[in-house]
């Protein structure tokens, strides 16, 4: 028999959500329950708890994406799984698709090398804390960048706390002493050998990254990996990316000639050059360079964080290994796998259409204003009123609400933030942040702040006025 599932919702999302579930044609059987809310996401536990009944004739339950009850307590107390679905009613086909691919986002096979540039210029301390942060954005290994004509007589240090942390490290340097005594003191990893160095590695237990003695001369790479092979030594070799108009192509085709001519070979591609001397947000460049390291299984990317542009990358290149691996594992498009690099634009960003709004809006009985965004602009309506415009500041004088400073501040602000989401093609959803993917942080308390702050307000002057 098929799967049942039951869906809880509240009075105004009941209609929409039986719509989008006739429309879905599902393999699934389902019930629509409406709990006695008028908005679904303000079902609590203890509502669902005392009004849902016994026994639960589905297989599941179905719970709103905003609504925050507990899953495993519900869960037992029903003898029913539940799940917390979509934050939007029309993601629910969505939902369904990717709950089948079921894809692992916690899989990769690209190692993130993340660069201290000027670890020499820092303090033991300053460099811990620094890597410490890298390490929790999804770095693998921490590169201590060496600086020219910059001593760094805690290079040792450095290399022996990091490890003691439980860290892999690299060491980055054109001065060979420095390579020698970083890998003397243990660091897992040496940037960069050439055919002239290589008896660095002979020295030191270090794996080394080979690079071309001259720029551009596969023939010299080739030799010194040629050298390590003969000894049994590991190795990486870097063919080196270069910068957009200053032979970016010629580089990707060295990389690309690599791997044809040597398919055994461990490669690693530093995407500084790129991400950092490139004026445009580095989401979606990253996401093409991992695009580019997926199809060549490169397996190592060295990454730097220093342009203020790119203080994200890290983040960037942990969650585009992800997408990359599970869609090359699954044979399907890097789409529909993850949000996180698309900081700007949504790929729905208008879950209602204006029909739709319209239609909610004829069905409200209450002053709260709600407010939502479609192709056509900014809607907020009530009981009395339903406007549309594309700027916030069009719409306060229609709302009546000069005398209530709380409430209009309140409105101020969600207005602004479905301006900007309305602008930039965002998801907007009221009371709620914006969605910025890994270019910012969630606010770690982010519900109905605001609502909350102005409706105090409002109480506190009922008490005084009294």
């Amino acid at each position: 028999m098929a799967e049942s599932i039951l869906f809880l919702t509240g009075h105004l999302a009941r209609p929409r959500l039986e719509a989008v579930l006739q429309g879905m044609n599902a393999s699934f059987g389902w019930k629509v329950l409406d709990i006695g809310v008028k908005v679904a996401a303000l079902m609590t536990e203890e509502i669902i708890a005392r009004r849902l009944p016994k026994p639960v004739e589905a297989d599941k339950i179905l719970l709103p994406g905003r609504c925050r009850a507990d899953l495993e307590r519900l869960s037992e107390r029903f003898g029913v799984p539940f799940l917390r679905g979509p934050d939007e009613l029309k993601d629910i086909p969505i939902f369904f698709g990717r709950a089948r691919k079921a894809s692992d986002m916690t899989k990769y096979d690209i190692q993130i090398f993340a660069e201290i540039v000027d670890a020499s210029a820092l303090a033991v301390d300053a460099i811990v804390k620094r890597a410490e942060g890298y390490v929790q954005r999804g770095a693998n290994v921490i590169d201590l960048g060496c600086l020219p004509d910059t001593p760094f007589p805690h290079l040792e240090e450095a290399i022996r706390t990091l490890k003691e942390m439980g860290y892999k490290v690299s060491v980055d340097s054109a001065d060979s002493g420095e390579l020698l005594r970083g890998g003397k003191a243990g660091a897992d990893y040496l940037l960069s050998l050439n055919e002239e160095t290589l008896h660095i590695a002979d020295q030191v237990a270090s794996v080394p990254v080979l690079i071309p003695k001259d720029h551009g001369d596969l023939a010299s790479l080739y030799r010194a990996m040629d050298a390590l092979d003969a000894k049994g030594r590991p190795y990486l070799a870097d063919p080196v990316l270069d910068p957009i108009n200053f032979g970016f192509t010629a580089s990707l085709e060295r990389y690309a000639q690599v791997r044809r001519e040597r398919p055994k070979a461990e490669l690693l591609m530093g995407t500084g050059n790129l991400t950092e001397l490139t004026d445009a947000d580095t989401t979606g460049i990253t996401a093409v360079l991992l695009g580019i390291a997926s199809e060549l299984h490169i397996k190592n990317v060295l990454v730097v964080q220093v342009s203020p542009h790119t203080r994200r990358t890290v983040e960037e290149h942990d969650i585009a290994r992800r997408i990359m691996y599970a869609s090359r594992a699954e044979h399907e498009l890097p789409k529909d796998y993850a949000d996180g690099l698309l900081a700007l634009h949504a790929r729905r960003p208008f879950p209602q259409t204006p029909e739709e709004i319209t239609q909610a809006a004829r069905e409200v009985r209450d002053k709260n204003f709600r407010i939502e965004i479609a192709e056509d602009g900014i809607h907020v309506y009530n009981r009395d009123g339903h406007h549309v415009a594309q700027e916030a500041f069009a719409l306060f004088a229609k709302l009546g609400v000069e005398a209530d400073g709380a409430h209009a501040f309140y409105l101020g602000a969600e207005l602004a933030r479905a301006e900007i989401a309305w602008r930039l093609a965002k998801r907007y959803a009221q009371d709620e942040p914006l969605d910025w993917g890994v270019a910012a942080d969630a606010p770690a308390d982010d519900k109905t702040r605001l609502k909350e702050a102005g409706h105090t307000l409002i109480a506190k002057r009922k008490r005084e006025a009294s």
